[in-house]
């Protein structure tokens, strides 16, 4: 494949994304020169949606991993089944993108255990190797593979965070909620809700963000902004989607539903 220009693919094929800031260079820029990426940002802020279309655009096959504290470098590797009667070796999806020169992203790494980011270091150095102690195999990553991680270090606490030893084998790219303008044109894109219908909803995001880490652990997110205008583009009425779509994903507490309620009625009307 030639490593100089991304694969030209029709633009229904690639997943819509507003670029905010030169994030869509530096991707090619790092998928070019072999270099690992590390996504840092809050939840639902565009960073696995921003993976896709990066991925789309270069043509690239993506294996998305949701890390979770079961997640095991096997899971990532591969392991031996049963099947039919035979133990047979199935690949992970690390190995799998290791193998097809694909695109391996790992979505919160910091929830997966330990061992995993030992799995990763021979690949994010200049060897760019997996090895498979099971298989006996030592895999050589082809220069179109990419290694792609994400956390959000506002969310993780001291005993979930990315060692230094780790963060420093990556290249990082640091993501935040859109401005107003921007937000304003993903939600009526994404949705289908007209602008003007929109305009309510980026306001009442903003001023919920202002309430993380006082009443809710983590601001109202530009993907719940989408499913509530997507809901009102269905139809639904506007408070019956903001309370499904935005303040129930953001508490459980009956006292700060409460008070959020207050603030989505003062703000929307």
């Amino acid at each position: 494949m030639n490593m100089s220009s991304p694969a030209l693919l029709n633009a229904k094929a690639v997943p819509y994304y507003l670029p905010l800031s030169n994030e869509c260079e530096l991707f090619e820029f790092a998928w070019r020169r072999q270099l690992p990426l590390l996504l840092k940002g809050p939840t639902g802020c565009g960073k696995t949606r921003f993976v896709a279309h990066m991925t789309a655009r270069l043509g690239r096959p993506l294996h998305t991993v949701p890390c979770h504290d079961d997640l095991t470098a096997a899971d990532l590797t591969g392991r031996y089944l049963l099947r039919g009667g035979d133990t047979v070796w199935v690949d992970g999806p690390l190995t799998r993108a290791v193998r097809d020169g694909g695109v391996c992203y790992l979505d919160e790494v910091v929830e997966a255990r330990k061992d995993v980011t030992v799995v990763l270091h021979p690949l994010t150095d200049h060897r760019r190797i997996l090895p498979l102690d099971r298989t006996g195999e030592t895999l050589q990553a082809p220069p179109e593979f990419m290694l792609i991680a994400s956390y959000n270090p506002g969310y993780q606490n001291v005993l979930k965070s990315l060692k230094p030893s780790t963060r420093q084998r990556f290249i990082a790219i640091e993501f935040d909620f859109p401005p107003p303008a921007a937000e304003l044109d993903i939600v009526a894109t994404e949705s289908g809700l007209p602008r003007e219908r929109c305009q309510p909803l980026v306001t009442l995001a903003g001023r919920l963000r202002a309430l993380k880490g006082v009443d809710i652990e983590e601001g109202c997110s530009t993907r719940l902004l989408v499913y509530c205008a997507t809901l009102m583009a269905a139809g639904v009425k506007l408070e019956d989607a903001v309370m499904a779509a935005i303040i129930e994903p953001l508490t459980d507490d009956p006292d700060v539903k409460k008070g959020l309620v207050e603030v989505a009625r003062a703000i929307l009307g």
